[in-house]
């Protein structure tokens, strides 16, 4: 009979490389306590990357980079599917995403309907806070990105150059998508986004 560290090495080899691992995905092989010590032998080995705590990767290498290591925001999005739950970047992170702000943020700060709690990965954090339902509401992704970016900046600091990337920006999103989630904008955020439509 197969130990569970190899049984654990199978499932994993099922799958690409650079794909992250939970130790909930194997408790069909063993115990809590027993998966947790075939994990930390299999990191021992080089056969998964700990990333943070509970958090492993099957390892991409290159020959020059070494260990090919997920964004933030892939790792953030493995947790959310892990707890089946929703969502949104914020803050400097989505400005980011959107192209309004160079600044790469330090801590990853995500509103959810999961558990709050903070996830210290290499010298970055990835933070989620707890928010009431309306807040993930959003059907667009474009959109939400916007909503929460233009929260960032602030009401009465949006200059015009912003004003006009976050137009021309709006007009990749889905036209339903963006009408939908127009309503669940602030007042001041609903106009500067109804520009984008009006054009």
């Amino acid at each position: 009979m197969q130990s569970t560290e190899e049984q654990i090495l199978n499932k994993i080899k099922n799958y690409n490389r650079g794909k992250i691992f939970f130790p909930e995905d194997f408790l069909e092989i063993g115990s809590s306590e027993a998966v947790r010590q075939a994990l930390v032998r299999l990191e021992d080995d080089g056969e998964l990357v700990r990333l943070a705590h509970g958090i492993y990767l099957y390892p991409k290498t290159d020959p020059q980079l070494g260990v090919l290591k997920p964004s933030i925001e892939k790792i953030a999005e493995a947790i959310a599917k892990r707890d089946k739950a929703k969502i949104i970047p914020t803050g400097t992170l989505a400005m980011n995403k959107l192209g309004l702000s160079t600044q790469v943020p330090l801590n990853a700060v995500y509103l959810t309907d999961g558990s709050q709690r903070s996830i210290q990965v290499g010298n970055r954090k990835i933070k989620f806070k707890r928010t009431v339902p309306k807040n993930l509401k959003a059907k667009g992704e474009i959109s939400s990105l916007v909503i929460q970016a233009l929260k960032e900046i602030g009401k009465g600091n949006v200059s015009e150059q912003q004003k006009d990337k976050i137009t021309e920006i709006l007009k990749k999103e889905k036209p339903e998508h963006l009408k939908h989630d127009i309503k669940l904008a602030p007042v001041w955020i609903r106009k500067i986004m109804e520009q984008s439509i009006e054009q």
